[in-house]
C-alpha cells in the first residue's frame, strides 16, 4: 500500500472538492438550527397562554334556610364528568338535621339534545348536620359543562342555588402556539429531507422559509397571549348556557356592564305574623325599567342577596335570603318588638354592579298576643320595649358582647373627611372571615338624637335616613404586622369598600383606643388615652380571591382581633352604626351611636 498516495476525493471526480449542492444544504442545515435555537429561546422567555380562563374558584353562598344560618361552599369541578363536592358550614346554635341535595342542570343549548334534560335532577345527595358548629359535605355528580342549580331541601322549604361549571377550553392563543410548533417541527423534518436527498440545495429554502413563519407565528401568538382579553365568562358577565360554558371562545357575544342600568324594584310580600311570632316574608325582584322578573342576581360578597332589617328597637338583622323561583326570595322571620321595620337589601346583577335598594314600605308588625313572660329585646304586649344592655347603643369603648369585649376607637369622625374606626373583638387573634370579609360595618343616619336613642321609633327613622351604607373591613394576612403599615397604602386600596347611599374610602389614623363615657357617647369620639394599635393588629391585605383563588376559608380563625374599617360620613349628626364580626363560630352584632361633627370644627 502506498502511504504516499493522494487523499480520496469526496463525491464524484477527484478533485477534492465538496459538491456546491451538498455544502448549500449545510449551509441550510445551520441557519435552520440556529434559527430555531433563537426562537426556541424566544418562546421559553414569553408569557405563556392563558389555559383556561374561565374556571374559577371555589363558590361560597350564605343562606339563611328557616332557623338555619349556613355557608355553602361549592367546590370547584377540576374534571367532567366529576364529584361536585358540597361542604356545609354551621354555626353556633344550629340546629342538627338532614339536608337534601340535588343538582339540576338548567342550561339551554342550540343542540336539542343536549338540552333534553334540563331542569331534571342529575344526582342527588344527603347532609346530616350536626349538633356542634362544622363542615359537613356531601358529593354530587356532574356530567355536563353548563349552568347548573344546587337545590337544598330541609323538609319544609326549598333553596335554589345556581352556579356554573365551565368547561376546559383550549383559547385561540394556545392553539396558535401549539399549531406553530408543530407545523414547524414537521417542516423541519422536511428541510432535513430535501437538504440531504436533493442535489440542488436551494430547494431546501422553501420549507426552511416554512419554519421561521410557523415559529413566528407561535411565539407572535405567547407574547401576546398575555396582553388578550378573555372571552366573557359565563355566567358573570353574560348569561350562561351550555354552549358558551362548554367553549366560551365558540359563542361570541360583547361583555354587557353597564352600570347605568336601571336598578331593580324590592317588593315585600305581605307579613301577617305578629310580633314575637315565626313568619316568612317573601320578596321579588323586578327590573325597574321593564317591570320583568330579575333573575340575574349574581352571587356578591358570598351571598345572592343580603337583607338588612332594622326594628323599631334598633335591633339589627343581617339576613340572606334563599331564592325559591326565578327573581324569588324568602327568609323567615321572627320579629319581637310590634312597630315599623325599615328594610333594604344590596345584591350585584350580572353585568349591572352592586345595588342596594331600600324597600318604599318596609315591614309594619302589629303586636302579638298577651304573653307572660317577655321577648328577646324586653317587651311585652302594652308596653314600652325595654333593651338588653347588649342591644342598647354605646358610643366608642369598651363593652361586652355574648361574653366577648369589644373595643371601639373612633377619633372625632367629622363629615368629609376619611374616619378610621377600629373595633377590637377579643384579645387574640381569633376572628373568622365571614362573607369573605373580617368584619362588617352597617351605617344609618344622620338622625335626630332622640330617634337614634328611642327604643320605639328606630326603624321608622331609619325608613327615612338619607344614608344607608354598608362598608367592610378587608383586614388579616395573620402576618402581624402594625397597623402602621396601613397608612402608607394609597387611598384606593381594597382596605375598606363602602356601598349604599353615601359611603368613603380613604386612611386614616386610629391612635386612640381608650374607654368610652358618657361625654363620648355625647360627642361622638373617645377622650381618653389610647394604647396605641397592639401588637396583634395585621395589616389589610386580601381576603378576596385573586386569579381564581378560592374565598377566604371561614373555618380558619386566625385573624384580628382588630378589624378597622375606613368611611367617610357625609353629613354631621348622629349616626347609628352596627358592627358585625364572626368569633368562634358566631356572628357578633355590636351596636353604637357615633355623632359626627361638621366639617371645619362647629360643634
Amino acid at each position: 500500500m502506498n502511504d504516499n498516495a493522494p487523499p480520496t476525493s469526496v463525491g464524484s471526480g477527484s478533485t477534492g472538492r465538496i459538491h456546491p449542492g451538498t455544502s448549500c444544504a449545510a449551509r441550510v442545515v445551520r441557519v435552520v438550527a440556529a434559527v430555531l435555537c433563537a426562537l426556541g429561546l424566544s418562546a421559553v422567555a414569553a408569557s405563556p397562554a392563558r389555559a383556561d380562563p374561565t374556571a374559577g374558584g371555589d363558590l361560597q353562598v350564605a343562606q339563611t334556610l328557616g332557623d338555619r344560618d349556613l355557608t355553602f361552599t361549592l367546590r370547584r369541578v377540576t374534571g367532567l364528568p366529576g364529584p361536585l363536592h358540597v361542604d356545609v358550614l354551621t354555626h353556633r346554635g344550629t340546629a342538627a338535621g338532614t339536608l337534601r341535595l340535588g343538582a339540576v342542570p338548567t342550561g339551554v343549548s342550540a343542540d336539542r339534545a343536549e338540552g333534553s334534560s334540563a331542569g331534571t335532577t342529575a344526582s342527588r345527595a344527603s347532609v346530616r348536620l350536626g349538633g356542634t358548629p362544622g363542615s359537613y359535605g356531601a358529593a354530587l355528580d356532574i356530567d355536563r359543562a353548563g349552568p347548573w342549580e344546587l337545590v337544598v331541601d330541609d323538609g319544609s322549604r326549598t333553596a335554589r342555588i345556581p352556579f356554573v361549571v365551565p368547561g376546559q377550553a383550549t383559547s385561540p392563543p394556545e392553539l396558535a402556539v401549539f399549531g406553530g410548533f408543530v407545523t414547524a417541527g414537521v417542516l423541519i423534518l422536511v428541510t432535513l429531507f430535501v437538504a440531504v436527498r436533493v442535489r440542488r440545495g436551494a430547494w431546501a429554502l422553501l420549507p426552511a422559509g416554512g419554519v421561521v413563519a410557523a415559529l413566528a407565528v407561535a411565539v407572535t401568538a405567547a407574547l401576546l397571549s398575555a396582553s388578550l382579553p378573555p372571552p366573557p365568562q359565563p355566567g358573570g358577565q353574560v348569561d350562561a348556557t351550555n354552549d358558551n360554558a362548554t367553549d366560551p371562545y365558540a359563542v361570541v357575544r360583547p361583555v354587557t356592564n353597564d352600570y347605568s342600568r336601571p336598578p331593580v324594584s324590592l317588593e315585600l310580600g305581605s307579613y301577617p305574623a305578629k310580633a314575637g311570632e315565626r313568619g316568612t316574608l317573601r320578596l321579588s325582584v323586578t327590573d325597574g325599567a321593564t317591570g320583568l322578573p330579575a333573575d340575574d342576581l349574581v352571587v356578591h360578597d358570598g351571598a345572592l342577596m343580603h337583607l338588612l332589617v332594622i326594628g323599631p328597637t334598633g335591633e339589627l338583622w343581617h339576613l340572606h335570603p334563599i331564592r325559591t323561583a326565578p327573581a324569588t326570595y324568602e327568609v323567615r322571620l321572627r320579629l319581637p318588638a310590634a312597630g315599623h321595620y325599615a328594610v333594604s337589601a344590596e345584591f350585584a346583577r350580572l353585568g349591572g354592579g352592586v345595588q342596594q335598594v331600600r324597600s318604599a314600605t318596609g315591614l309594619t308588625v302589629a303586636d302579638g298576643p298577651a304573653r307572660g313572660g317577655s321577648s328577646r329585646n324586653g317587651s311585652a304586649r302594652g308596653g314600652a320595649p325595654a333593651l338588653p344592655a347588649e342591644l342598647t347603643p354605646q358610643g366608642p369603648g369598651t363593652r361586652t358582647i355574648e361574653g366577648v369585649p369589644v373595643r371601639l376607637s373612633a377619633p372625632s369622625p367629622t363629615a368629609g373627611e376619611a374616619s378610621t374606626l377600629t373595633a377590637r373583638i377579643g384579645d387574640t387573634p381569633t376572628l373568622q372571615p365571614w362573607l369573605g370579609m373580617v368584619g362588617h360595618m352597617i351605617v344609618v343616619g344622620p338622625l335626630d338624637k332622640a330617634d337614634a336613642t328611642s327604643p320605639t321609633r328606630m326603624g321608622q327613622a331609619a325608613q327615612g335616613a338619607p344614608v344607608w351604607a354598608h362598608a367592610h373591613s378587608m383586614g388579616g394576612d395573620m402576618s402581624g404586622h402594625s397597623a402602621h403599615d396601613m397608612r402608607a397604602a394609597p387611598a384606593h386600596d381594597a382596605d375598606a369598600m363602602g356601598h349604599g347611599d353615601a359611603g368613603g374610602m380613604g386612611h386614616g389614623d386610629a391612635d386612640a383606643m381608650g374607654h368610652g363615657n358618657a361625654d363620648a357617647m355625647e360627642d361622638g369620639h373617645e377622650t381618653g388615652k389610647g394604647d396605641g394599635h397592639g401588637a396583634g393588629t395585621g395589616s389589610m391585605s386580601g381576603l378576596m380571591p385573586l386569579n381564581g383563588d378560592s374565598p377566604a376559608d371561614e373555618t380558619v380563625a386566625a385573624y384580628g382581633p382588630d378589624a378597622s374599617f375606613v368611611y367617610t360620613f357625609s353629613r354631621p349628626g348622629y349616626y347609628r352604626v352596627w358592627i358585625q364580626a364572626e368569633r368562634d363560630s358566631a356572628v357578633l352584632t355590636v351596636p353604637y351611636l357615633l355623632r359626627v361633627s361638621p366639617a371645619g370644627g362647629a360643634r
